[in-house]
């Protein structure tokens, strides 16, 4: 791997289109590296009005003054021209899509990507959601050089860290949001610098994936164990987000779970059924209770439990399915 003599020597572009692409962004900046373009995802309608969203990378992209690339094909030439006009030496690539070689081949120094997880597990595009749906206990973030497969290059840096027992996916993701910032710009002085010792993935017997979170991995299953139900509502929160179906009295209606708790205790209820007070909604499952503590019901906001019961009347036979 070449070296580059200087920040100056340094010319930048960074790929990425999420909130947790902006902060590594941002270190760049503030480190006084060139960032010499941006490229992100096209404006896309979103929300109830579908309205024409930017994707927070480019909101902060012209705010630095920084030029926008948007193609919706990254294989056209009237791209690549651009991108070669640009005159990057390296380009880095967080939450972005995969690239083709005629881009990530591109730059003299290369093409390197973060990645949040400990790679080679949990490769895919929903890594935070399934450490914690999957109950691990440590996790982290991985530059890696860019190659024709996806996630599979060379490792660069990781950095653990470990997974608090109640954290939600949405917590981790900030924390690694700050974790990866840091890595990103590591990796870059180092490539700076002529430091780079990049190694193959290693080999394990078993390795866990992190395909895209789809409709049938938030929809709950109370049959599963209380840690398993438990880790699917952490690991969903706060978006896409764990749902069930609430039966009451021949009414049926979609209950979204944001954050809940475990109660292991022995009780003779039916799976599934809704026990319920002034203060609490509990779902009795095998070996004990998930005590709901914040949920959505159809047209609400996402709110306490407490508030929610102010006005929800329920029978006795209400359940969960």
């Amino acid at each position: 791997m070449a070296s580059a003599d200087s920040k100056n020597g340094l010319r930048i572009v960074y790929m990425g289109t999420p909130e947790f692409a902006v902060a590594g962004l941002q270190r760049l900046l503030e480190a006084n590296y060139a960032v010499v373009g941006v490229v992100t995802a096209p404006d896309r309608p979103a929300g109830r009005g579908r309205k024409i969203q930017e994707s927070a990378v480019k909101k902060y992209a012209n705010k630095q003054g920084l030029p926008v690339l948007q193609p919706t094909n990254l294989k056209k030439s009237e791209f690549l021209a651009q991108l070669k006009t640009l005159n990057a030496n390296l380009q880095i690539v967080v939450a972005f899509r995969m690239l083709p070689k005629l881009v990530w081949d591109m730059p003299l120094y290369g093409t390197f990507n973060l990645h949040a997880s400990l790679l080679p597990q949990y490769r895919g595009a929903a890594p935070i959601n399934w450490a914690i749906i999957n109950g691990e206990k440590q996790t982290g973030v991985t530059t890696f050089f860019i190659d024709d497969k996806i996630d599979t290059g060379e490792i660069i840096l990781q950095k653990k860290t470990s997974i608090g027992a109640e954290e939600t996916a949405g917590e981790l993701h900030d924390r690694l949001m700050v974790l990866g910032a840091t890595l990103i710009l590591k990796t870059v002085e180092q490539i700076e610098k002529g430091q780079i010792k990049a190694t193959k993935q290693p080999s394990f017997d078993t390795l866990k994936s992190a395909p895209k979170i789809h409709r049938e991995t938030c929809e709950i299953d109370w049959s599963k164990s209380i840690l398993s139900i438990y880790n699917q509502i952490r690991g969903l929160s706060p978006y896409p987000t764990a749902f069930t179906t609430l039966v009451d009295d021949g009414v049926e209606f979609f209950l979204k779970i944001y954050r809940a708790k475990q109660e292991f205790e022995n009780h003779t209820h039916k799976v599934g059924t809704l026990i319920c007070d002034k203060k609490t909604m509990k779902v009795a499952v095998q070996n004990g209770y998930i005590n709901l503590i914040e949920i959505q019901l159809p047209g609400k906001r996402k709110m306490k439990v407490t508030e929610a019961l102010n006005g929800l009347s329920l029978t006795q036979e209400a359940y969960v399915r």
